[in-house]
């Protein structure tokens, strides 16, 4: 009877020393992947981000908005990990360095204002304003909620009934109206309807999301990049946040509504999306476009708990950890390891460490 207590216990202790073997695996990438930011990417003069290792390479002295907008979202999430922790203001105030108060509606633009007057993107005020709704929720940070109001007024600046409706691509632009720019579109608006349930936030993300969804999804089920204006012509061009923001578009609008079709729909464009992206083993060698898919498929498992939705992204997560690291804990297949591709690790890596909680 001992020997049979000893042996169950010997197992119990087995398999909670594998669940916390697996935690800490996550979240050591993610410190050491941190730290490494910290050490090569940071321009420690300016409070602002490099754009890779290689200067020569990078077209400008620092990081344009959109690879900070991935960094930004992956301290957002180590707060998660690392509760009362401030891993955020030092790259919000970075990303404060973007902010331009050009007509008509002021909202961040591509690069340091300070440094040169650029363009004002859509889908990189929309990155912004997700990861500040999210911190919103968590730390209840009125500065965020702020931020997301004014980059709202702007995304509505772009929002029109050309094509049948979407919201366009950049600023003084239109000859594009893209899935980047209307998936997170919708969760913007989303997230600020649970944040106040407003009838007009939720009433302007159902119509963005319908009219991509009729405009820009595949038959099979994920989406396509974008339509051109005033041809109507479908850019097929396939990548995996795309699919990602529309599928936790519709997770989100299935919790917010109980419409089953909203639920129905989310399996199914999960379904495609891991078909259609995960070869070989592998997801596109695009880093942060899969951590926003894989934003997407943590939605969905948070319902269902299906482990088809994460555990090809533990495989894809492994294998780059082992075989497109660098001796400086840098990710990336490049031989200059970029912002964007250690902002996304560390995202996945910490979605990866929060799964293995829910």
């Amino acid at each position: 009877m001992i020997f049979k207590k000893i042996t169950l216990l010997t197992v119990v202790l087995f398999v909670s020393g594998l669940v916390a073997a697996q935690e800490s695996k996550y979240i050591d990438r993610v410190k050491k992947i941190d730290h490494a930011v910290n050490t090569y990417l940071k321009a420690n003069k300016t409070s602002l981000y490099y754009e890779s290792t290689d200067s020569a390479k990078n077209e400008n002295k620092h990081s344009w908005l959109w690879p900070l907008c991935a960094y930004l979202q992956a301290t957002n999430e180590m707060e998660v990990l690392f509760p009362g922790s401030n891993f955020m203001k030092p790259v919000v105030k970075a990303v404060d360095q973007y902010w331009v108060n050009t007509k008509p509606i002021p909202a961040y633009q591509d690069y340091v204002t300070k440094e040169k007057i650029t363009t004002k993107y859509y889908d990189d005020n929309q990155w912004v304003a997700i990861t500040y709704l999210d911190a919103y929720k968590r730390n209840g940070n009125k500065k965020y909620l702020k931020e997301a109001h004014k980059i709202y007024d702007f995304i509505l600046f772009g929002l029109d009934t050309v094509a049948g409706g979407g919201i366009y691509w950049r600023e003084k632009d239109m000859t594009t109206k893209n899935t980047c720019s209307n998936g997170p579109g919708v969760l913007v608006a989303l997230r600020l309807y649970q944040q106040n349930p407003k009838p007009e936030y939720l009433k302007t993300a159902i119509a963005v999301y319908d009219w991509t969804k009729s405009r820009l999804q595949s038959p099979e089920g994920v989406y396509w990049d974008n339509i051109q204006i005033p041809s109507l012509k479908i850019n097929k061009d396939t990548y995996t946040y795309n699919t990602g923001t529309m599928l936790q578009s519709a997770v989100i609008l299935y919790n917010l509504t109980k419409d089953a079709k909203y639920l129905e729909e989310a399996k199914r464009v999960a379904k495609a999306g891991k078909a259609h992206f995960f070869k070989n083993n592998r997801l596109p060698n695009e880093y942060w476009f899969n951590a926003v898919m894989l934003r997407g498929y943590m939605e969905l498992y948070k319902i269902d708990k299906n482990p088809e939705w994460i555990n090809f992204f533990k495989t894809d997560a492994d294998a780059i950890w082992e075989k497109e690291r660098n001796e400086q804990n840098l990710v990336g297949t490049r031989s200059e390891k970029r912002l964007i591709d250690q902002g996304a690790m560390i995202e996945i890596y910490s979605l990866l460490a929060q799964v293995e909680k829910l």
